[in-house]
């Protein structure tokens, strides 16, 4: 039956207007199992989340205590993203923006984001709320330094409301990239001339940063990327200590990235992964972060032994799928920096993504430093990263080092 012109064009408007209400996304409740809570209401978005990604939601003055030496101006920000897990719908996440002291140079001061290591999926482990390590400290100050502003995410879930999918590289990607293009367009005095910097876990979100940018951000004047401790492939044979017998603080990771698993499959029991000793760990993590898990696990004198089961790891595969990179293609150059005795993971494996990078076709520059392990080549690497950077900033050509000897 045909309807009557009027109405019919009535029902449409109440169909347009339905669709545009539920499309609105809000944040999550929180949730305890996922270690929501403890943090300020900043975290919380109330209204709908927009559906652009990168815009500034709203920002406050970051503590002292919380600001970097050299800082001008530090503020705490809200930001709208994407999920990382069905890349599409709208998220809130949070962090933190760095401003040099002096003057701005011409067109505003140059960006860099920052991607940080695994610190713990509780929101208080988020380091706009909780800190940073002296390491970190130290790092992003020296590029403060030289001249340029710093964004900082959170990444999806610390901080907000939310599980954080811990080691899924299209959410840290989208939480770096996004950062950048909040604070470029929402706060003044900034250029959109942006590198990329992360460690661990943010050196694999640097490198999956630059391989989402011209797709999910190819308005973002990127022009490079420096990843250090980069994670290539997860397994337990390329992290930790290869000992079954020995205390392993690594086991600490492990606890955390079956949580992030759990956000793929609500099926998976920790009991077919873990022993009766390490199970209370395992709860642990859910509002611990990593320090302290560390030393829970070291106190309590976990090993892989006396901790894991054997388990096919079938359960995992849906987690693991997000644990890969796009592409290894990258439109701009990047720097990789590893340290020969690097245990998390294995050098080997970050020596072979420089290796397959460049053979996709990547201008990769990579560094292999004698005698430092995964955390001590941040700061090492410095010495290296920051002359990439002024090639890349000034259109220089990077010289490909694909297969680093030992320096």
């Amino acid at each position: 039956m045909k309807l009557p012109h009027k109405l019919a064009f009535g029902l449409s408007l109440l169909t347009l207007s339905l669709s545009a209400f539920a499309a609105d996304t809000y944040a999550p409740k929180p949730d305890p199992q996922q270690g929501d809570g403890r943090v300020s209401a900043f975290y919380t978005w109330e209204k709908a989340i927009p559906a652009t990604p990168g815009k500034l939601l709203r920002s406050e003055p970051l503590e002292n205590t919380l600001a970097l030496p050299g800082s001008a101006k530090q503020l705490r920000i809200l930001y709208s993203s994407t999920d990382g897990i069905d890349g599409k719908t709208p998220v809130a996440v949070s962090g933190a923006l760095f401003i040099p002291q002096g003057k701005a140079p011409e067109g505003g001061w140059p960006v860099v984001t920052w991607g940080h290591g695994t610190v713990g999926v509780a929101d208080i482990c988020a380091p706009s709320w909780a800190g940073r390590s002296y390491r970190d400290v130290q790092y992003l100050a020296r590029w403060l330094s030289e001249g340029y502003a710093i964004v900082a995410t959170d990444y999806q879930g610390l901080g907000v409301p939310g599980g954080h999918p811990l080691l899924n590289n299209r959410m840290a990607a989208y939480g770096i990239l996004d950062a950048a293009r909040a604070v470029i367009g929402g706060v003044p005095g900034l250029a959109n001339k942006v590198l990329v910097l992360g460690q661990s876990q943010g050196g694999a979100g640097a490198f999956a940063s630059a391989a989402y940018a011209p797709t999910y951000a190819p308005d973002l004047g990127l022009k490079g990327s420096v990843g250090t401790g980069v994670i290539y492939t997860v397994g337990e044979k390329n992290v930790g200590e290869q000992d079954p017998n020995k205390v392993d603080a690594a086991l600490a990771y492990g606890f955390y990235t079956l949580l992030a698993a759990q956000q793929y499959n609500p099926d998976i029991n920790p009991r077919d992964f873990y022993t009766d000793k390490a199970l209370p760990l395992f709860e642990q993590a859910r509002t611990s972060c990593l320090s302290s898990l560390v030393s829970d696990v070291i106190g309590t004198g976990l090993t892989p032994a006396n901790s894991r089961k054997v388990n096919d790891g079938a359960q995992l595969k849906a987690w693991q799928a997000q644990v890969s990179y796009p592409t290894l293609k990258l439109a701009q150059p990047i720097f990789i920096g590893t340290g020969a005795e690097d245990k998390t993971p294995a050098a080997s494996t970050q020596v072979a993504l420089m290796q397959d990078a460049c053979k996709a076709g990547s201008v990769v520059e990579g560094h292999l430093y004698k005698g430092l392990g995964h955390s001590e080549t941040v700061n090492a690497s410095l010495k290296d990263s920051l002359p990439f950077a002024r090639k890349v900033f000034s259109g220089q050509p990077v010289a490909p080092v694909c297969n680093p000897t030992v320096q």
